[in-house]
C-alpha cells in the first residue's frame, strides 16, 4: 500500500466497519448479529445486537497506534479491580473464544491490525441535567475512585499513558500541539503561551507525590456516567492513565470552562469529593489550574482531531472562547498581561 492515497473518511468507516463485522466472529455470538456505529472519536465504537433473544454489547475497535495491546489489558484490568471492590460499577469485558479479551484483528484496507475489546452493554442513560447534584456525585465517585487507586496493588505489567505537563502541553504531547489548534491568531498564541507557562510553574510546585499524582480515569464528564435506576456506572476508561487525582475534577467540565456556571459546579465537586476522601485547601485551591490545563489540552485535542464530529462542532470558536478564561487565569494568580 506504499504510495497509497489515505482513504477519505467515508471509505476509512466502510473499512473499520468490515473488520468489526469479522471482530465479532471471535467470540461465542450468534451469527446473525448486527452492528451499527455509535460513536467515533479515539476509537470507532459499535453497538451489537442480537435481535432474536434482544442481547446487545459494545464493541470497541482501537486508534491505530495509541494504546498499545499491554496498556489495553491494563485498563481492562483495572475496570474489574474497581468492580470487584465495589469502588465503581464498570463495563465487563467480554473474553473471545480463545480466551483473551483483546483479539488482534486484520482487515483489507486498513495498513495494521487493530486490537478489538467486547463488553458486556451496560443499561442506563446518561445524567440529563448539568446540576449540582450530579457534580456532587462525580465528586463521591473521583473520591472512591481515587481511594481504590492509593491501596490497589498494580500487576508489575502495567502500562498507561501519563498525562503530565509535558505530555498535555509540553514537548511530547499525545493529542498534539496546543499551538496548533483551529484558528489560533497571534493573540492566543501570546496569551495561550503565558498561560502554559504559568500552568508549567504552579504544577511543578503542587510536585507529583503519589497522594496528589497517580492512576486516574482522565474523562470523569457526567458523559461517561450511566443512570440505571439509581445505580450509577462509570464508563469509557480510554484516556485512563497517570496523572494528577485533581485533573479528574478538570475534566468534569470539559468543553465548557467558560459557562458561568462552572465556579458553583466545582464547588459542589469537591463537596461531594470531601464527603469520602480529604481534599485540602491548598489542592482546592489549585483547581483552576487544572482547568486550564484541560482546555488548552483540549484545544490540541480539536486541532488534531479535526475529523471529528465533536471537533468540528467545537472548532475555531471554542479556541477563541478560550482567550477570555486565558486573560482571567493570568489575572487571578497574579500575572496579568502587560499592554503591548
Amino acid at each position: 500500500m506504499a504510495g497509497e492515497a489515505a482513504p477519505s473518511h467515508e471509505e476509512l468507516l466502510y473499512r473499520l466497519q468490515s473488520l468489526a463485522e469479522r471482530a465479532v466472529r471471535r467470540y461465542a455470538l450468534p451469527t446473525t448479529v448486527t452492528l451499527q456505529l455509535i460513536n467515533l472519536s479515539e476509537n470507532a465504537t459499535y453497538r451489537v445486537d442480537d435481535s432474536a433473544t434482544g442481547s446487545k454489547w459494545a464493541l470497541r475497535v482501537h486508534r491505530e497506534g495509541y494504546h498499545s495491546r499491554t496498556a489495553i489489558a491494563s485498563e481492562l484490568q483495572w475496570q474489574i479491580a474497581l468492580k470487584a471492590s465495589g469502588a465503581a460499577i464498570t463495563p465487563t469485558p467480554i473474553r473471545g473464544s480463545d480466551g483473551e479479551f483483546i483479539q488482534t484483528v486484520a482487515n483489507e484496507g486498513l495498513p495494521r491490525p487493530r486490537n478489538v475489546v467486547l463488553f458486556a452493554w451496560e443499561e442506563g442513560q446518561e445524567p440529563a441535567a448539568t446540576d449540582a447534584a450530579g457534580f456532587e456525585t462525580l465528586g463521591e465517585i473521583a473520591a472512591r475512585m481515587h481511594a481504590h487507586v492509593r491501596n490497589w496493588q498494580r500487576p508489575s505489567w502495567f502500562e498507561r499513558h501519563t498525562w503530565d505537563f509535558e505530555t498535555s502541553l509540553g514537548e511530547r504531547p499525545h493529542w498534539g500541539r496546543w499551538q496548533d489548534g483551529m484558528g489560533i491568531t497571534a493573540e492566543s498564541l501570546e496569551a495561550f503561551g503565558e498561560t502554559v507557562r504559568l500552568i508549567e510553574r504552579r504544577l511543578e510546585r503542587f510536585g507529583k507525590t503519589p497522594d496528589r499524582f497517580n492512576l486516574i480515569h482522565g474523562d470523569m464528564r457526567l458523559a461517561n456516567l450511566l443512570m440505571d435506576y439509581g445505580t450509577i456506572k462509570v464508563i469509557d476508561f480510554d484516556d485512563c492513565g497517570f496523572s494528577w487525582f485533581l485533573y479528574d475534577c478538570a475534566t468534569t467540565v470539559s468543553f465548557f470552562e467558560d459557562n458561568p456556571d462552572v465556579p458553583e459546579l466545582i464547588e459542589a465537586w469537591v463537596r461531594g469529593y470531601r464527603r469520602v476522601g480529604k481534599l485540602s485547601a491548598e489542592e482546592e485551591a489549585e483547581i483552576d489550574t487544572f482547568v486550564m490545563l484541560r482546555r488548552l489540552l483540549l484545544v490540541a485535542w480539536i486541532g488534531s482531531h479535526s475529523e471529528t464530529e465533536l471537533a468540528q462542532s467545537m472548532g475555531v470558536e471554542y479556541t477563541r472562547r478560550t482567550l477570555p478564561l486565558c486573560e482571567r487565569y493570568l489575572s487571578r494568580f497574579g500575572e496579568a498581561r502587560r499592554p503591548r
